[in-house]
């Protein structure tokens, strides 16, 4: 009996290796194209050439439900093709949930959401609607919380953040310097800009650390930088950074690190003071300065489910269907008039 290890560890179950879960779950060849082109239209948009469109980032807070989640990428793809000459569309397919304290984790941890935290059954599930997802042309973002989940899921993700909570933490700015996708990475909490250019600029640095291989294995691994890092706008505790000039000051800081100048703006969290209904013209405030000759805006993030508001996670049997268990979101009709009124404002 060890009488130094592990004396608060209830139990340890081990998992299959992300290399048997793509071989249970196995990309195919037309998922893959759409994280290929979705990954290229990104950079392009961010990075440049494409100076013509922007990058839309659309869906749940987080996914709960894949049926209903479902459900609304077949109603998201039809609009991205519809708007395809203006927007790039991708849709948030966020497992994982960040918490100050405690809370619900996402459901890649708590898949039947009673506390029973099936990882296995939740890594399972993540992966079968991410290829779904893909399989139909649209591409899929998420934020990237915990390191050892990326081997599982990151090869069907088109665009990736680093939440608020964790931008400052050196393991998510050494695991963004590997990963194969651009990333956003989000201001602090407090609003504060310093923490996420500082990650921006150890993300693009080469690193060495300990992770896991695709067979499961502890590996060393070494990064050659990740040059295709965007600073994310999310308000913070004094409020909203999504104007004029909050996106100027962004900027020349960005400009001052020698960073790519351009920012995606979170139409959600602090910049609508988390009410749903304000993304709306929050997006559309962005929206018309980009028309007024801001090029530095690149794109815009925001929340909507099959149905607005949000419910709190009591008997799984009882939850309405469609409807966010984490932040409020907008629902599907009030998403589709903010997608159609951005592409009218952003006609040729």
């Amino acid at each position: 009996m060890d009488l130094t290890q592990d004396l608060r560890v209830a139990r340890k179950d081990p998992l299959f290796s992300p290399a048997q879960l793509d071989e249970e779950l196995p990309m195919t060849d037309a998922a893959a194209a759409t994280v290929i082109n979705g990954r290229a239209a990104v950079r392009h948009i961010l990075l440049g050439p494409d100076t013509k469109r922007m990058l839309m980032v659309f869906g749940p807070c987080s996914i709960h439900d894949p049926a209903a989640a479902l459900e609304f990428a077949h109603r998201l793809q039809a609009l991205r093709q519809e708007f395809l000459d203006r927007l790039e569309v991708v849709m948030r397919v966020y497992f994982e949930k960040p918490r100050t304290t405690l809370g619900w984790p996402g459901m890649l941890c708590d898949p039947h959401l009673d506390g029973t935290f099936d990882i296995a059954e939740g890594l399972r599930r993540a992966r079968s609607l991410l290829l779904q997802i893909n399989e139909m042309g649209l591409p899929c973002a998420t934020e990237l919380l915990d390191p050892q989940v990326v081997p599982y899921l990151s090869g069907l993700i088109a665009w990736g953040t680093i939440g608020a909570r964790t931008t400052e933490a050196q393991t998510h700015r050494r695991m963004a310097s590997g990963l194969s996708m651009p990333i956003g990475f989000k201001n602090g909490t407090s609003g504060d800009l310093a923490v996420a250019l500082d990650a921006m600029q150890a993300a693009r640095g080469a690193h060495a650390f300990l992770g896991i291989d695709k067979d499961g294995r502890i590996a060393r691994i070494q990064t050659t930088g990740n040059p295709d890092c965007t600073l994310v706008l999310r308000g913070g505790h004094a409020g909203p950074n999504y104007c004029a000039n909050h996106i100027e000051q962004a900027c020349g800081l960005l400009q001052a690190r020698s960073l790519s100048p351009v920012v995606v703006v979170d139409c959600s969290h602090a910049n609508s003071g988390r009410q749903p209904e304000q993304q709306l013209p929050v997006c559309l405030h962005v929206v018309r300065q980009r028309l007024n000759g801001n090029r530095n805006i690149g794109g815009v993030m925001v929340e909507c489910n099959l149905v607005g508001g949000r419910q709190d996670l009591g008997d799984p049997n009882l939850l309405r269907y469609g409807q966010s268990i984490t932040d409020p979101c907008l629902g599907m009709d009030e998403g589709e008039q903010l997608l159609r009124e951005t592409a009218r404002l952003l006609r040729p």
